[in-house]
Order: C-alpha cells, then structure tokens, then sequence
C-alpha cells in the first residue's frame, strides 16, 4: 500500500450522507449519520413495509463502517406506500342482524342505512401487504442505488474528518515528545542537581537534630533518589509515542487501540508527576498531562 492510501487510513466515526431521487410513482431521501459510540449501533426508520429491506441496508452499512452509532431515514412519497382496504363480510352480516333484531325488538320500522353499517368499526379494515409485497422491483432497485449514494457520501464525510483528526493527533504526539525529550535534558535530572538537592536536605536535618545516624540518612538519601528516578516512565513514553505513530499509518480502525495508549500516556505522565522532586519535571509533568488530555479528547472520535 503506497504512503498516500495510508494517509487516509485514520476514519472519524461523525459523518453524514444524502441522496435523493424520484420516479413518476414516488420520490424519496436517504439520510444517514453517524457519532460516536463503542460499537456499531445502527437504527432504522423506514415506512410500513420495508422489514426484509431493512437487512439489506444493515448488510451494506456494516461492511463500510466498523464503529459508531449510524440512524437511516427515508422518506418516501407516492402511491408506492398506499395501505390496501377490504370489507369484513363476518362483521357487517353480524352487525345487520343486530340491527334487524333492534328494529323488531323496539317495534321501529326504519331500518339501517347501509352508510352507517359501513362506517362501524371493523367491518372496513386496512390491509397491511407482506413485506416488500407493495414495492416494484424496479423500485427496489433504485431505491438500493440511491442508499449506495448516501453511504458513498457518508464514508467520504468520515474519511475526511478523519484527516483532520490524524493531523492533531500527530500533533499532539509531537508535544509529547517534545516534552519527554525536555524532561530527559533538564538540568535537575543531572546526577550533581539531585545529589546536591539531596546533602542540602540533608544538612538541614542534621541542624534541627544532631542525633541522626549519617549512615542510614546516606542510605535513605540513596533509596529517595532511586525513587525519583524517571528514567524507565521516559522511555515508555517515548515507546508510546512510537507505538501511536504507527497505528495511524494503519489502514484498519484503529480506535479502540489508540483509546487504550492514551491511558498509557496518561498512566506514565502521572507517575513523573508523582516521582518528580524538582519543579522544573513537575512542570513538563504537568504540561504533558494537558496535551495528553486534549490527545484523548481527539481519539474518542477515531473509528
């Protein structure tokens, strides 16, 4: 795969796509948008009678998109959607009878219209055709066409939100490096910086107290340095850093697994916050923990 087919690897999961098209019988719109969500959550709104359809365009949206929640609506006009009426034969005999019975029952001569009877609920009925029973293949077909449209136009919508994503994300990985890279070269890391800071501390204790023993405060004084030491939270930030850049030249979604390392960056940057003795590191520490959030608010929207 050549650098340019990777460049538009990285995918956002927000997008949107339209389509239209009209026949002589009907007109219709596809709408599809996606945000962001764990998985693939999608949600169809279709008029009466496209149940079978409806798995179809599932298919065709789960083989273009990995994750995020996608709803489709389609508004469809025309004589295409129109609901079939029959007469329920049972119901008007029944109620006819029951009428005849009233007439001679209350001694009235007048019989019932025929209007009346039929405006009784039940005996006109709606008749609600099988799936897919009202709709024209040809139709179908075009209706499928236009849906193929709107998808096109949402994966391209999702592809190029993803570009701009991929160069923040670059960019705040690049601020992260840079940070580590400081945080290796400060002059407080130097072995003199923090032994000095060390007798300093030292001195001032045995001033208030004479009565330490030199020797454990050498030892303690050796064990509180080993602790401060950041040496192995730097390299795996930079490990982190590496690790990331790669998953972006990756031509596959890529999310979840960017999601995950930016709890590692997270993780590690608190840690050199926590180990940190010197205001300087504490700074850089505080400054990669900014840009590590803002790298974190960006991955959410990856596919």
């Amino acid at each position: 795969m050549n650098r340019k087919a990777k460049l538009m690897a990285v995918k956002s999961m927000t997008g949107f796509g339209r389509a239209s098209g009209q026949t002589e019988e009907a007109n219709w719109t596809w709408e599809i948008r996606t945000v962001n969500g764990r998985g693939l959550d999608i949600r169809m709104r279709l008029p009466t009678g496209f149940e079978e359809f409806e798995a179809r365009l599932k298919d065709l949206i789960g083989k273009r998109i990995a994750r995020g929640s996608c709803s489709v609506s389609l508004t469809l006009k025309g004589a295409v959607v129109d609901t079939d009426i029959q007469l329920n034969e049972s119901a008007l005999l029944k109620l006819a009878g029951i009428a005849e019975r009233a007439r001679e029952v209350t001694g009235h001569d007048e019989k019932v219209p025929l209007a009346s009877l039929l405006a009784m609920k039940g005996v006109i009925e709606s008749v609600e055709p099988a799936p897919g029973e009202r709709i024209p293949s040809s139709l179908l077909a075009q209706l499928s066409d236009s849906f193929s449209q709107a998808l096109d136009e949402l994966v391209a919508a999702r592809i190029a939100e993803g570009a701009r994503l991929r160069t923040i994300l670059l960019d705040k990985l690049q601020e992260i490096e840079t940070g580590t890279r400081q945080a290796e070269t400060s002059p407080e890391r130097r072995p003199e910086a923090i032994a000095g800071k060390l007798g300093q501390q030292i001195q001032r204790l045995l001033a208030e107290n004479q009565n330490f023993d030199e020797a454990r405060l050498y030892q303690e004084a050796v064990l509180i340095a080993t602790k401060a030491d950041i040496e192995e939270e730097l390299k795996r930030l930079h490990a982190h850093v590496a690790a990331a850049r790669d998953l972006l030249e990756e031509d596959v979604p890529v999310g979840r697994r960017l999601e995950f390392m930016a709890q590692e960056f997270q993780r590690e940057a608190n840690t050199l916050c926590s180990k940190s003795n010197a205001s300087e590191i504490t700074r850089i520490g505080l400054n990669l923990k900014t840009a590590i959030d803002q790298l974190r608010e960006q991955v959410q929207n990856v596919e």
